[in-house]
């Protein structure tokens, strides 16, 4: 980010300036983070997980802007009008890897998916 500081009058330069501030105070006041990483590793191994076990393989996922008060009242509520589904029996199983089962729910697996790209049908992949 550049800024063409020869634009800038007076008060916008001092704007600028106060917010840089700000910003350099708030950087300053943050542990560094070799310290930060130290610290989560020593917490990670004394409770006995990984890193990978709690975020996976990505990072975490940084915070959003926070939902408005409507829709945190009304999340509770949906979740509790909704009915948990159930396990399922699959249905499809692949011929080439009987490991391979899709229950018909949700996506389609990639390995049902080409063979239906070459004209097969479901119908074919039903298990009996």
């Amino acid at each position: 980010m550049s800024i063409d500081l020869s634009t800038l009058s007076a008060k916008e330069l001092e704007s600028l300036i106060s917010q840089a501030k700000k910003r350099k105070t708030t950087l300053n006041k943050r542990k560094p983070i070799a310290a930060v990483r130290k610290k989560i590793s020593t917490l990670l191994k004394t409770e006995g997980y990984t890193l990978e076990e709690l975020f996976g393989n990505a990072a975490p996922a940084t915070r959003g802007p926070k939902a408005s008060k409507a829709a945190t009242k009304a999340a509770p509520a949906a979740r509790k009008a909704r009915k948990p589904l159930g396990k399922v029996a699959p249905k499809y199983q692949n011929p080439a890897n009987t490991g391979e089962t899709w229950t018909g729910r949700g996506k389609q697996p990639r390995w049902l998916a080409a063979y239906t790209a070459q004209g097969k049908k479901l119908e074919d992949f039903l298990i009996k």
